[in-house]
């Protein structure tokens, strides 16, 4: 009587758990809506040299597209994943971002189609 209520348990956690891992994938993989923004000292060189503001980037992050072929979301500590759209001033850019604990990071930004002369480590 204990092992088949103990089966019919764990069937059910797991079927939940397949569950949630579904709606994830078929889902957004990022909070589209982050409060909280963390800008690494490489992004923030990058939208130095390439002239990408913080409102820009929120505009990707907004209304851009997931680029899966240049994601990376098995990636440890934390998935990355790269963002593409056109800001309202007319650029094409490619930001990727990586959800954490602490907030969305920004590993870096690129200005799609335009070679811009940067010295960032």
């Amino acid at each position: 009587m204990f092992n088949k209520l103990m089966i019919r348990i764990l069937i059910v956690v797991f079927g939940l758990l397949a569950g949630c891992a579904q709606a994830s994938r078929n889902g957004d993989p990022i909070d589209r809506h982050a409060a909280r923004l963390i800008l690494t000292r490489h992004a923030r060189c990058r939208m130095d040299c390439r002239h990408i503001t913080e409102k820009e980037i929120r505009e990707i992050l907004e209304k851009g597209s997931v680029n899966y072929a240049k994601s990376e979301p098995d990636a440890h500590p934390d998935p990355r994943y790269a963002l593409e759209g056109y800001t309202m001033e007319g650029q094409h850019l490619r930001i990727i971002f990586a959800p954490s604990d602490r907030g969305l990071v920004v590993i870096t930004c690129i200005e799609l189609g335009v070679e811009w002369q940067c010295d960032c480590k």
